[in-house]
């Protein structure tokens, strides 16, 4: 599972032999490559358990990192993977609310309830677009344009707009009228805008609707119950109970959440 960022990460790799027999290493050392491309070295040093080593990486960066053990006397190496998470992982639900509605109060369901409320959050939000307000970088490659559409909606704010030329120049946001449905930014004295530009703003809902809360709930239920609850999976009793699995999610979703994320039926945009 995950780590937070700012975590400590333990990382464990075994010395083995040709045949397979764990033995002490004459060397161990651990290789952490970080999702910017740097590298750390974290100390390794062998377990009381013969042949098994260890080593602490305080987690600095957020993404996944790539941990390599080589060894000598034997020659034998090593390769896996950690996950950490951002500062502030976007989720519709806290977790004790999580625990309270799956009735699961055991500290060791955590992590795991922790990666399905975030499973959660990115299924509400394929539908309605960005509940969990967030900034987000764009790059757009036009021209000279009337008005420019930011991707993501509802954009709350404009936090800036630069030229991505060296010769070029951005715009001052306070000269600039977003309109938070659509994500239409236009110039507020008629002009148009020159690109390639890149847009810095703020998107998502400051108050989550209960419509949206309560979609979260039956998301994570099902979630828990058909994925996550060992020896038990099942499906709905019939073709209403939930959808078929969504392309980008690769899961299937109760259809009353749905209904609940469309309560006008006027489309998955609509929250």
């Amino acid at each position: 599972m995950p780590y937070d960022l700012g975590a400590t990460a333990r990382l464990i790799a075994d010395c083995q032999d040709p045949g397979g027999t764990l033995v002490t290493a004459a060397t161990a050392t651990v290789t952490v490559t970080l999702p910017d491309g740097t590298t750390v070295s974290p100390a390794a040093e062998e377990t009381a358990t013969t042949g098994r080593y260890q080593a602490d990486h305080v987690t600095t960066v957020a993404g996944r990192h790539t941990v390599r053990w080589v060894f000598t006397g034997p020659a034998h190496a090593s390769t896996d993977s950690i996950d950490v998470r951002d500062e502030a992982p976007p989720t519709l639900l806290s977790l004790q609310d999580a625990k309270d509605l799956l009735k699961k109060q055991d500290p060791g369901d955590d992590p795991l309830i922790r990666f399905w409320l975030e499973a959660t959050t990115r299924a509400v939000e394929y539908f309605v677009g960005p509940v969990i307000v967030r900034t987000v970088v764009e790059d757009h490659q036009v021209g000279t344009v009337n008005s420019l559409a930011l991707r993501k909606t509802p954009a709350l704010t404009l936090e800036s707009v630069v030229s991505l030329r060296a010769s070029g120049h951005g715009y001052d946001t306070a000269g600039l009228h977003l309109d938070p449905v659509t994500g239409a930014v236009t110039r507020t004295d008629g002009g148009q805008l020159v690109g390639p530009l890149q847009v810095t703003y703020r998107a998502g809902r400051p108050v989550i609707t209960a419509n949206l809360l309560g979609a979260a709930q039956l998301i994570l239920q099902h979630l828990w119950r058909t994925l996550a609850g060992p020896g038990r999976p099942q499906r709905g009793t019939s073709d209403y109970d939930v959808s078929e699995p969504i392309p980008g999610l690769g899961y299937a979703i109760p259809n009353r959440a749905i209904q609940l994320m469309n309560p006008d039926d006027q489309g998955p945009g609509v929250a």
